[in-house]
Order: C-alpha cells, then structure tokens, then sequence
C-alpha cells in the first residue's frame, strides 16, 4: 500500500455495495482468522481442554467399602447388638437407620469414622431400613442400602407404672414400676426408662428385688413440677428370650406440698401445706403391742371406704372391719391412715390403739365431711407424705410402699 485512504469507489474485493450499504464480511473474517493465529487455539491436538498440561479426570471408584449386618433381607434379627455398620478404605459420613415410620434410631459414628453404633436397642417385630454412605482419602463417595426385620417375641414383659398419666400428686411421688417378669438384664431394662422433669433435677433409679424399678429426685419435688416417664421397653431383652414390648410416654403434675407428720407419743398430726401448718388433728396409733412403723411414708392409694381383716396381714382373726371409711395407705403390708368410728372419742389425742395404723375420728359410713378423717381424706393426694415419728418401732422399710425417702441418696444411686 501506498498510504492513501481508499475511497468507497476504489475498495474493490474488500467491500461490496448492495442497496446502498457496505458489507464488511469478508474483512472481519480475516480479521478472526488473524485474531486466532495470534492467540492459538485453546484445544490441544488430542481434542481435550487445557491442553498438554491438562489431567484427566479420575472417574475411578471409592475405595471406601460400607459394610452392614445384618445382610439385606434379614428377618428375626435380635434386637440389640446384631446391627453393626462399618467403613473399610475410607470413613462413613452418613448412617441412616429408621422404622417405617421414618423414625429414626439415633446412633453415632465412631471418631476414627470406622463403626456407628445404635444408642439403644431395636423394635420387636419392626423393618428397618439402613442408608450409609463412606467416603475414602480422595473424597470419593460408596453408598449402602439395606432392609432387615427384627424378630417377634415368644415371650414379652411390661411394666405397670404409677402414677398413672395425666394425673396431678404430692411432692413425695416416686415413679414405680413393676414388670410382669423377673429381670435379668437391670441394665438393658433401665437404659431404656427415661425420667425427666421441669424445672430439671438429678433423678436416679433404684431396683427393690428385680421385678421394681422406682425413680426420684434427692429431695421432695417442686411444687408445680412436670415429670415425663419415657418407658421404651419395646425390644428390650429383660431376660434370656423375654422382650418388652411397651412403647409409651406417661406424663405427671406435681401439685401443692403437703407433709403431715405423726407424732405417736404426743398422739397428735401437724398438717403443713406449702410451709405453713394448717391443721393439727388428735390421733390414735398402735398399740404398744402393734406399733407404727416410724418413717417417711407415701400416701399410695386412697379408699372411701374398705374391708380391714387381720387375717390379710397376719394378726388372724383379731379384727375383721368392712366399712374402714377414709381409708390411706401407707405400706404394702397394711399400714394405714384411715378414719376410726368404732373407738372412743376420748383415744384420740390420748392412747394409741390400733394395730399399727393411724386413726382419725370418724363416724361410721364417713358421711360426716366435718370429722376430722374426713377433711383430712378430702384435702390429701396420692404422692403427699405422712411422716410418723417418736414410736416404738423401727423405721419401715424402703420397698415396704412408696417408701424409698427412708433410704440415703447415695444408697439410693448405688
């Protein structure tokens, strides 16, 4: 070129005029063209990207290698301590087991990611499904999924439970519950009951023998407490081929405190409510010859009217009374407080003579609601506590009623 500009009329081949405009086409084509011989071509000769410098992609499969027993399909599996799910070549990173209900059972990975243990037993009669997935040193991912179903027990237990839901109790209300059959396996039963409380507190349990298991707080409950028993024994192998198979939340309210105590000597009950007595009522306890157990006792069942026979507690045909009115029990082996009608009025305040229960005047049929059996009956719960002292007898025995306050905390944990 010579350095003069080209005219529209001289551009010749590097442009064209049609309908009055000029077409650059041709000209920015090699202008592409020039523009891609300078900067090159960003695909390699062997058609991948990047070139000589590029890596291909590792589309190997994970080392990692999940593990499950029990294998796919399994039925009557046990249902503690036969599921186990491992990683080999690698560490699991999720482990799903539930129920059909999408319920699932909580467990943990181990810290090595090597094993996730359940954190408690397995549902009789139950399908389970297991999703775990591992991961191996290069991230890659190996999945497991599986079915199995646990066995249907021959032989079952449950526990029959107090207090009973939904009800309102005194401040000396443990929970109690006896099973069906003997247990062999305290651990397993007792890892599977949970108590807990609002406000919280430290709440232990306790075995009387080993068909009772009963929860409490060290000290009294809070007035207003709510109390949740999670009894999940469905599964549990209390005994070498027995299983529970309960699955049930009972719930508890705390009511007013009411502590009422018993002074056999001075023959008189001081009734305290919230702190502040508002009651003291004249009683009779036992004989010299029958006394009343001393100790903190639990009102545990409540009868307007019942039968006492002394042949039901060993004292033979001394007495046989079929209309006790206002009738509390105190013990398992026949310890009540309960309205008297058939005594002199002047015993009470002055003699102990029953057989070892505390008794209130009354009037026969417990009509009256003015004597002193009966408003004492009216304004008890279940769960308040009667404490008996200054008699001469021994302190009663824990597992003798609702009665485990007579025994020291740190017994009580052991």
């Amino acid at each position: 070129m010579n350095g003069q500009p080209i005219s529209g009329a001289s551009a010749g081949a590097g442009a064209r005029r049609r309908g009055g405009r000029v077409l650059l086409a041709p000209v920015l084509g090699a202008l592409l063209l020039l523009v891609t011989a300078c900067g090159g071509d960003s695909t390699a000769a062997d058609g991948t990207a990047g070139g000589k410098d590029a890596k291909a992609e590792d589309t190997s499969a994970s080392q990692a290698v999940v593990t499950v027993a029990p294998k796919d399909g399994a039925e009557s599996v046990a249902t503690s301590r036969a599921l186990k799910i491992g990683a080999a070549g690698g560490k699991l990173t999720t482990v799903k087991v539930a129920d059909p209900e999408g319920e699932e059972v909580e467990g943990a990975i181990a810290a090595d990611g090597a094993s996730w243990t359940p954190k408690r037993h397995l549902a009789a009669a139950t399908k389970y499904t297991v999703h775990a997935v591992a991961e191996d040193g290069k991230g890659r991912e190996s999945a497991k999924d599986t079915t199995f179903t646990t066995l249907v027990p021959k032989n079952t237990f449950i526990g029959q439970y107090t207090p009973e839901d939904g009800s309102t109790v005194g401040v000396g209300m443990p929970v109690s519950i006896n099973f069906t059959r003997g247990i062999t396996d305290p651990a397993a039963v007792e890892n599977a009951i949970k108590v807990t409380s609002e406000p919280a507190v430290e709440i232990e349990g306790h075995w009387f023998g080993n068909d009772r298991l009963d929860f409490r707080p060290e000290k009294y409950w809070a007035p207003g407490t709510k109390v949740t028993v999670d009894l999940n024994l469905d599964g549990v192998e209390g005994r070498p081929g027995v299983y529970g198979k309960q699955a049930k939340t009972v719930e508890f309210t705390i009511g007013r405190s009411q502590i009422s105590t018993v002074d056999a000597s001075s023959h008189r009950m001081k009734v305290v409510r919230d702190g502040k007595q508002i009651k003291d009522i004249p009683i009779s306890a036992g004989a010299p010859a029958t006394t009343t157990y001393n100790g903190q006792m639990v009102i545990s069942e409540k009868l307007k009217v019942t039968r006492m026979n002394g042949d039901t507690v060993g004292f033979g045909g001394e007495y046989d009374i079929k209309d006790v009115p206002h009738a509390m029990r105190l013990s398992t082996s026949g310890t009540f407080l309960h309205g008297n009608y058939w005594g002199a009025s002047s015993i009470f305040g002055t003699t102990n003579t029953s057989h070892g229960c505390v008794g209130l005047r009354d009037v026969r049929g417990g009509y009256d609601g003015r004597t002193p059996a009966a408003w004492f009956f009216n304004r008890s719960l279940i769960g308040d506590v009667v404490i008996v002292k200054n008699s001469d007898d021994k302190t009663i025995q824990p597992d003798n009623g609702l009665n485990g306050w007579n025994m020291d905390w740190a017994e009580w944990k052991k």
